[in-house]
């Protein structure tokens, strides 16, 4: 067994190696940009070493330092993860010639199968059914529009160097190709520096059926059964699960065979997985699954095939690359239950999916029987703008499908984060729709109602009536007095929208202002009510509290100087935005305890109005 592994990663796939690496005893060494400093990979591994910047360009993607962080820690392996250099031929070859044990494919297999034309060819020596389509080296646009017309619209152009949904593009009528192929082109030579395309038939209701294999150096090849990615937004999946839904034993039998195929034509060692696009318009048929393309490394969805075999495929990868066999043969494998992994990206579905980043002061994840949380974050960590924006994955298992979606579900539901806004709402959504719920999805699910999925629900008149009572019990509401006759309703803000909310109870004497409330998995902020609606919050009458914790960059009034109503006082920064308080009535700054650069807790009084002259 290797005895100390170099990953060369970060976030949740590499703490979900070390969690592996530890258990067998492996030492463990990471790997950090600036931006990655304090996070949990860092903090988990046995050694860290700095890489670089933190882009990824200047720091993970540099396999110089990757090699020379190997050296100084003297690392006998590297593992690659997932994305970054995992797929790339030259690096693994560099640490084969560095004398390193590479955890993943030969390069030769990585090459094979990292250009789509020669893959496909490849696959179609092999016997693997492939798609219909054209693999000539004629770039010609007038000849691809030629083939594209043979094979008849709608048609997929592809780059052939491409990958996670980048450089491709759907062509639904001649008149729109020429175009469509110059902007993949254009988009190909910029992401991958090879402007060549393969064109395929599109198929009209499409299903992202793939196959997990494992190979090891004494030739050994098995399948560890099929997963279902048909839910995808933009070639993005988004929920995964396995089994495939509707796959009987002969079209699994048929299917899983032609992966073995395809992984033995390679010479294939470690883990891999072979795509097939499968038309889902009369159920899942053995003739209607075609070879798409074949990833040479760990999957992202991973956990869901360890869920049904019950096997840890990282421990696999690492046997494998020392040179052990397989741990298990084909028939020693078995599916057992169903498993669906979502994928909780820090995003807001409601803003086109635009990346929220930021620091994640609330972080509770829900969960229930058969449930299991890869992440690579903890509460108070920061989202960076400079990688992908996962916050976790969120994998449920039960013994029918339908458990493990509910399952799934309940622990999205249960999902607590905040200030960052995320897609576990939209993913509670996906799983309730009809299609899902039948195991009917298409990879254009989405692309039809993602507006609805995406439409942030409402938090119930229950869960808001608690969250104000919170307010109410531990501190004061405006207007609300004690000892004075029970009011029936009172105004408070969620998320800044002034709302109005019943009561019921007496409060306390205890300042507080804001609280959270958590649903479906969306997190509001109730704070208490102040009269113009601005962005402030005031407790009492006149007296501005800060929101939450930040700095003062701009004082707008000084002490005894009159105001009028919405006039600005002052902006606080906050989780990298600008709030500006006003005056929430006409009056006088009778207080004011903040200047320009001071540094503010939640619920400090920064200044206070009061009616007429100063008191």
């Amino acid at each position: 067994m290797i005895r100390s592994l170099l990953i060369a990663n970060r976030g949740e796939i590499a703490c979900r190696i070390i969690r592996t690496a530890r258990r067998l005893g492996v030492r463990t060494v990471a790997v950090y940009s600036d931006a990655d400093a304090g996070a949990l990979h860092v903090r988990l591994a046995d050694v860290a070493i700095h890489i670089g910047p933190a882009p990824a360009r200047e720091s993970y993607l540099v396999g110089e330092r990757i090699l020379a962080a190997a050296r100084q820690a003297g690392a006998e392996a590297i593992h690659p993860g997932y994305g970054f250099l995992s797929e790339n031929a030259e690096f693994a070859q560099a640490v084969f010639d560095a004398g390193l044990v590479w955890v993943g494919p030969k390069p030769h297999s990585i090459t094979a199968m990292g250009l789509k034309d020669a893959a496909k060819q490849l696959m179609q020596d092999a016997g693997v059914p492939t798609t219909p389509g054209y693999l000539g080296a004629n770039q010609d646009p007038a000849h691809l529009a030629a083939e594209a017309g043979k094979i008849g619209y709608p048609v997929l152009i592809k780059a052939v160097a491409g990958g996670g949904g980048k450089g491709m593009r759907l062509v639904e009528r001649a008149e729109d190709f020429a175009d469509a192929l110059a902007s993949c082109q254009r988009e190909a030579a910029a992401s991958f520096g090879n402007a060549h395309v393969l064109i395929e038939k599109y198929i009209l209701s499409p299903r992202h059926i793939e196959v997990q294999v494992f190979g090891d150096s004494h030739g050994n090849v098995v399948h560890l059964f099929e997963r279902d990615c048909s839910l995808q937004r933009r070639h993005q999946k988004v929920i995964e699960e396995a089994p495939a839904p509707g796959m009987d034993a002969a079209t699994r039998e048929a299917v899983c065979a032609a992966a073995v195929r395809a992984a033995k034509a390679v010479d294939y060692e470690g883990a891999g997985t072979i795509e097939f696009i499968a038309d889902g318009s009369e159920g899942l048929r053995a003739d209607r699954i075609w070879f798409m393309e074949m990833n040479t490394r760990l999957q992202v969805e991973h956990p869901v095939t360890e869920a049904i075999t019950g096997q840890d495929l990282v421990e696999w990868q690492l046997r494998v690359a020392s040179g052990e066999p397989l741990p298990k043969t084909q028939d020693e494998l078995a599916i057992q239950g169903w498993a669906m992994e979502a994928r909780l990206y820090a995003e807001d579905p409601a803003k086109g999916f635009l990346p929220s980043i930021g620091r994640l002061e609330v972080l509770r994840f829900g969960m229930a029987d058969g449930g299991r949380i890869d992440t690579g974050v903890q509460e108070g960590a920061e989202v960076s703008p400079f990688y992908d924006p996962m916050i976790a994955k969120v994998i449920a298992l039960g013994s029918t499908r339908d458990m493990a979606r509910q399952r799934l579900g309940t622990m999205l539901r249960e999902t607590a984060i905040w200030p960052v806004k995320t897609n576990a709402a939209f993913l509670v959504k996906a799983l309730e729709h009809p299609d899902f719920v039948a195991g009917t999805v298409d990879t254009g699910l989405i692309g039809r109602d993602g507006a609805a999925l995406a439409e942030p629900p409402p938090p119930s008149e229950r869960a808001l009536a608690g969250a104000a009572m919170k307010l109410v019990q531990r501190g004061l509401v405006p207007g609300f007095r004690l000892n004075a006759p029970p009011r029936r309703t009172a105004p408070f803000l969620l998320d800044g929208d002034t709302i109005e909310l019943p009561l019921t109870g007496q409060g306390s004497a205890v300042p507080a202002t804001t609280t959270l409330l958590s649903e479906n998995g969306q997190t509001w902020e109730l704070a208490a009510w102040r009269r113009d609606g601005a962005h402030g919050v005031t407790a009492g009458d006149g007296a501005i509290l800060a929101p939450m914790p930040g700095k003062v960059i701009a004082v707008a009034v000084r002490e005894g100087e009159a105001v009028t109503r919405g006039q600005k006082l002052l902006t606080l920064e906050a989780m990298k935005m600008e709030h500006t308080l006003t005056a929430p009535f006409d009056g006088t700054v009778a207080e004011l305890k903040v200047s320009a650069g001071a540094q503010v807790q939640v619920e400090a009084l920064l200044v206070r109005i009061v009616e007429g002259g100063s008191d």
